[in-house]
């Protein structure tokens, strides 16, 4: 059990994943107050189990996972999220690269980030799932190098959005 694949920290996190993806599955009936309550608890969790990754070098770029999340399990993803979301989707984020050219905050929603969250962990959770252990190690690597190049920053940036509107003045009063 010395394999990186098998460590504490990385069997967490893949549990951590899978948790996150299995919510954002399984949105049919869910209120507003319930996946904000969540995902303000589940996204910091995420951060920091990812965080604890260890990072190892692809040694073969053939190893590149596959990307099991098609176009329409992203979009159904999303389009649930934005659907509970509803006026409360919208944010605006100035952690992004089109800042550098902008003097205005970017339009950013709370649906198009968890979505994009989503993918990533769900292509490295079946990439898990394929007991592949070759594949597994790719899937470590990538899922690592893309948090902190992309989705980690992601995560960061919408769990402000999701505080805002979960503590909201207009939120509380419906509580």
């Amino acid at each position: 059990m010395d394999k990186p694949i098998y460590q504490r920290d990385v069997l967490e996190f893949v549990t951590v994943a899978v948790q996150y993806c299995a919510l954002l599955e399984d949105l049919e009936g869910k209120e507003r107050t319930e996946l904000l309550d969540v995902m303000s608890k589940l996204l910091p969790l995420l951060y920091l189990k990812s965080t604890l990754l260890p990072r190892y070098e692809l040694l073969n770029e053939d190893e590149v996972g596959n990307d099991y999340v098609t176009e329409e399990n992203y979009d159904i993803v999303r389009g649930n999220i934005a659907s509970i979301m509803a006026d409360r989707d919208d944010y605006l984020d100035v952690f992004v690269e089109d800042m550098k050219y902008s003097d205005t905050p970017i339009l950013a929603t709370i649906s198009e980030n968890l979505a994009d969250i989503y993918q990533e962990l769900k292509n490295f959770a079946l990439a898990y799932r394929t007991e592949d252990e070759d594949q597994m190690m790719a899937a470590l690597s990538i899922v690592k190098i893309n948090f902190e190049t992309e989705w980690g920053q992601k995560a960061a940036n919408v769990l402000r959005a999701i505080h805002e509107a979960k503590y909201d003045e207009d939120n509380l009063r419906e509580i």
